[in-house]
């Protein structure tokens, strides 16, 4: 025997609340296969529920668009910060700086290579070692490196930190709205179980295909079991 299944995406709860609705506005309530308090119910709830998933999309495209940007940012950053520890390096090869440069970055133990960039935390440690670094030096009255110098370095860290937090702030938006989507969600099968519950009970002593059929029109979705296709459908489907 065919079998109900509730809604599993939003898209399909708003339509089974929506159905309801749409009923509610065409028949008469003494007609009607279920409760006015559940009509209520589903007219004061629906809003909110569409409002949250609406806002939640926007708060995830925005994180999405903001995230391409912020990516660019660190993928800047990242570039002047290892070009600037690589100039170092390069000037300290060729006898142009002494060794001891490399304390002003937190740089001695590294030698000549370059350290890793991989992560978000990497690229503040690393920037803020270079910035700070090089104001030290430059107070002693020493010459600045340059190309990159560490004022175009402390640039595309302050653009790479910008977005940083406006990334974290588009996320903490994302994830807050999608809480809420979560918690309705909630509340939003409860309603269609409850719904589709005093449907099914209203066509209780129809046959079972005039309860479905009844049942149907007010959204209530019916699924076979693969045993329980049609012979046609069968076919179709091994066809296909």
């Amino acid at each position: 025997m065919p079998y109900r299944r509730l809604p599993n995406t939003d898209t399909a709860r708003i339509r089974a609340l929506n159905a309801a609705v749409l009923k509610g506005e065409k028949m008469i309530p003494f007609n009607l296969a279920f409760s006015q308090k559940t009509l209520q119910e589903i007219k004061y709830f629906l809003p909110s529920f569409r409002q949250a998933i609406q806002m939640y999309k926007e708060a995830y495209n925005d994180q999405v668009e903001g995230n391409k940007i912020y990516l660019e940012h660190q993928r800047k950053a990242k570039i002047y910060i290892s070009h600037f520890i690589q100039v170092v390096n390069l000037a300290i090869a060729r006898n142009e700086q002494p060794e001891k440069i490399r304390k002003y970055y937190n740089l001695t133990d590294f030698e000549n290579r370059v350290p890793a960039l991989n992560s978000e935390s990497d690229i503040f440690e690393w920037g803020n070692n270079i910035i700070k670094g090089e104001a030290e030096r430059i107070a002693k009255g020493l010459a600045p490196i340059t190309n990159p110098t560490a004022a175009m370095v402390k640039v595309m860290f302050e653009k790479f930190n910008s977005a940083y937090q406006k990334q974290q702030a588009y996320k903490d938006k994302s994830q807050h709205t999608l809480d809420k989507v979560v918690e309705l969600r909630e509340r939003a099968d409860s309603l269609i179980a409850n719904l589709w519950n005093e449907i099914e009970k209203t066509f209780d002593k129809l046959p079972h295909d005039l309860k479905r059929e009844k049942s149907s029109e007010y959204g209530i979705v019916y699924v076979f079991r693969r045993s329980e296709l049609p012979s046609f459908m069968s076919v179709r489907s091994q066809v296909s």
